[in-house]
């Protein structure tokens, strides 16, 4: 039997807002009564550790969760607020929130979904835990609902990205003249391909102004998560609205126009080239994707920033993200345990450490280690591309990436690697693998001309790994990989190749594997 507490008349409503809900209009707060209602937000110990976040990680959410009950209060609004270090924390939402009843009493409960099927598996049990009635109302920060994807997404043979943007553009008119696309064309994707110039000087990001509350969170991370993955300090993120606000204007006014020749470009000591840097703020509510969207379609009207550049950025937001929100939720639980290539090889150590000769991986791990971030190419073609080829079991790598990115929670984290970096949910989110050899990363980026390994040798003491292991997986998953369409080239490649260099090739993965064991 639940324990049932006796209504207060003086709290209506308690109103549970999660660390990744930084939102005034979330939907847990838009008929909110201040006279009569609480607004809950809790540090829980279960949040920070159920994987190993990132040090910045865990300061950022921390900082930005006290910056916006702050705000909050300024408003009048009643906030209780428990913090990591309260003694009496149970360290987790359904410990929290139960004590929180006791101190309110409340008639009922008011959350917005949240972005993890696990926390949904929570919240489904508060009504018995806490004998309240609890409401849980759809998260519309999105384009698109859960049920409206689920529908859109019924009796198709295939979910494909490129239809699903397509009908959000037709949905929210944004680059729409009528039902055509302007320019004539949905995607602009060929022409966003390009290496950057010898020489070119990438814009310096600056630095967001430091929080007032932001000293005692880091020491917080400091003494608490010491061992944890990562680089506390210098500490990147702004942990307000106004400085993810101002985030989000530096890169329309400096990055944005270029952002679409170069998104995919790499280069040596550059963490961030021109991407927008803004996914924290957004998956965390500090920004809502349709303000991201509408200021750079805005440029775009303006005449600050080419159709090509703002057409490639909205599809990241409006395409890509609320695309894999919608697989999330209407293939998990089951999603998560698939594996269609049976990968099983453990993560090697040098995910943690850097400490591998291979230049691309050692750059894309350094900067994840600085910042908490990587942009998108180098998590898919670069650690993404090695984890495919090199058979990763899937659990042990989509665990990094949610330790190691800012922006990464298990909505948005879970499909991006599960499908679109290692195929394990079999092409359901993809249509075929995104294996490369080392040719696709030296024409991106500067990496391979200071490497030891020769990118254009498949064999050899200093041929690049990336090429045999492209070959060696090619052969591995033949039977699986054949038939499919995108894959005809390289499959007739190997189909000319004469056994002995085949077996050249498996026997080259092998040894290497054989080293990443020692």
């Amino acid at each position: 039997m639940p324990f049932y507490n006796p209504p207060d008349p003086m709290i209506q409503t308690l109103r549970f807002v999660l660390g990744d809900q930084l939102t005034r209009n979330l939907a847990t707060l838009r008929d909110l009564d201040p006279a009569r209602d609480v607004v809950l937000m809790v540090e829980v110990g279960d949040e920070t550790t159920y994987v190993r976040h990132h040090k910045q990680k865990i300061a950022f959410i921390l900082a930005a969760m006290r910056g916006f009950a702050k705000s909050l209060e300024k408003e009048g609004i009643r906030v209780d607020y428990v913090k990591l270090d309260d003694p009496a924390n149970t360290h987790s939402f359904t410990g929290e929130l139960g004590r929180a009843v006791t101190r309110h009493k409340p008639a009922c409960i008011v959350v917005t979904e949240p972005g993890e099927y696990r926390v949904l598996e929570m919240m489904r049990g508060w009504p018995d835990m806490s004998g309240v009635p609890v409401e849980i109302r759809d998260d519309d920060r999105f384009f698109c609902s859960r049920a409206e994807f689920a529908a859109w997404a019924k009796d198709r043979k295939s979910l494909r990205m490129e239809f699903f943007y397509r009908e959000m553009r037709r949905k929210t008119g944004y680059l729409m003249q009528g039902d055509a696309p302007v320019g004539g064309t949905w995607n602009f994707d060929s022409e966003n391909r390009k290496a950057l110039p010898r020489g070119h000087q990438v814009p310096i990001r600056r630095r967001p102004a430091a929080d007032p509350e932001l000293r005692a969170v880091l020491d917080l991370v400091a003494a608490r998560f010491a061992d944890h993955f990562g680089d506390l300090e210098p500490f990147v993120w702004a942990t307000d609205r106004a400085g993810a606000l101002a985030a989000l204007r530096e890169f329309v006014a400096e990055r944005l126009h270029l952002f679409g020749d170069y998104q995919d470009a790499m280069k040596s000591g550059e963490d961030f080239v021109y991407h927008a840097v803004i996914s924290p703020y957004l998956n965390a509510g500090l920004l809502t994707a349709r303000e991201v969207c509408d200021a750079a379609v805005n440029a775009w009207r303006d005449g600050t920033a080419p159709l090509n550049a703002v057409e490639g950025f909205l599809r990241q937001i409006l395409g890509w993200r609320e695309f894999v929100r919608g697989i999330y939720w209407a293939r998990m639980p089951d999603y998560a345990a698939t594996n269609y290539l049976n990968a099983q090889r453990r993560l090697p150590d040098f995910y943690w450490t850097g400490d591998t000769k291979m230049k691309c991986l050692r750059e894309t791990i350094g900067a994840t280690r600085r910042n908490a971030y990587a942009h998108h190419i180098q998590r898919l073609m670069v650690a993404g591309n090695f984890a495919l080829l090199a058979g990763i079991a899937p659990a042990e790598i989509e665990e990094w990436y949610l330790i190691v990115y800012a922006d990464a929670y298990d909505w948005v984290e879970l499909p991006n690697v599960h499908g679109m970096v290692l195929h394990a949910d079999g092409g359901v989110l993809g249509s075929k693998p995104y294996a490369a050899s080392g040719a696709y990363i030296d024409r991106m980026s500067d990496y391979c001309k200071t490497c030891v390994y020769d990118r254009r040798k498949r064999m050899g003491a200093d041929a690049c790994p990336f090429n045999f292991l492209y070959w060696n997986f090619m052969i591995e998953n033949e039977a699986k990989l054949a038939r499919n369409p995108r894959l005809a080239m390289p499959y007739r490649t190997l189909g000319a190749m004469a056994p002995a260099e085949r077996e050249t090739l498996r026997a080259a993965a092998s040894a290497f594997f054989e080293s990443l064991e020692r």
